[in-house]
């Protein structure tokens, strides 16, 4: 039987489900994707395991779903502040861009979690959630730029990112190689842009 005092730390924590993703954020930060046990959320989530498999059919959705959780609340936050008022075309996306990274810098056991979780069944909500988030601010910075130049933008970007995020993953580059990549493309693809149009 939960007594009242427990019932009041349970509902100052928040939902079971949070503590469960919190706890899942930890463990994934101090022992690596693969390093800690189902045991080990249940126990510091305060829940039982039958309470987490009945809210996640497998470890990688718990995984997933703990990662989108931790997105929300600190990649993708402030996003949505960027008024789009004045500065370049690179200025605008390195804005946007070191929003999405910056997170990552602090917290990179996550990132490694989030390339490996992006890979497991069920991982499309995780995507789309970053595509939502980001879509927005980065559309408002590229109102006025030739939409040819935008697409080719989103293929060539996310497919560097990828391969930085698969680097970073293999231990080949330091989690601030990638920002440090991004700004050096994000500034040549901008520039050639920028002198192609002034010829027009």
């Amino acid at each position: 039987m939960v007594s009242e005092r427990q019932a009041a730390v349970s509902d100052s924590e928040g939902t079971a489900d949070d503590r469960i993703r919190r706890a899942v954020v930890e463990l994934v930060e101090s022992e690596g994707y693969d390093g800690f046990q189902m045991r080990e959320v249940a126990r510091s989530a305060r829940v039982s395991l039958a309470k987490i498999y009945k809210l996640y059919d497998t470890r990688d959705e718990l995984i997933s779903s703990a990662l989108d959780w931790w997105m929300q609340e600190n990649r993708y936050a402030g996003l949505e502040a960027y008024g789009g008022v004045g500065g370049s075309v690179y200025e605008g996306l390195m804005w946007v861009l070191r929003r999405i990274f910056e997170p990552w810098e602090s917290h990179p056991a996550l990132l490694v979690a989030y390339f490996r979780a992006r890979a497991a069944p069920g991982s499309e909500r995780l995507i789309r959630r970053g595509f939502d988030a980001v879509v927005p601010a980065a559309m408002t910075v590229l109102a006025d730029v030739d939409a040819d130049f935008v697409a080719d933008l989103e293929s060539i970007l996310s497919s560097l990112v990828y391969g930085l995020l698969g680097r970073f993953a293999g231990g080949e580059i330091e989690v601030r190689d990638i920002v440090l990549a991004v700004d050096r493309t994000v500034y040549w693809l901008t520039a050639g842009y920028d002198a192609v149009r002034e010829r027009r």
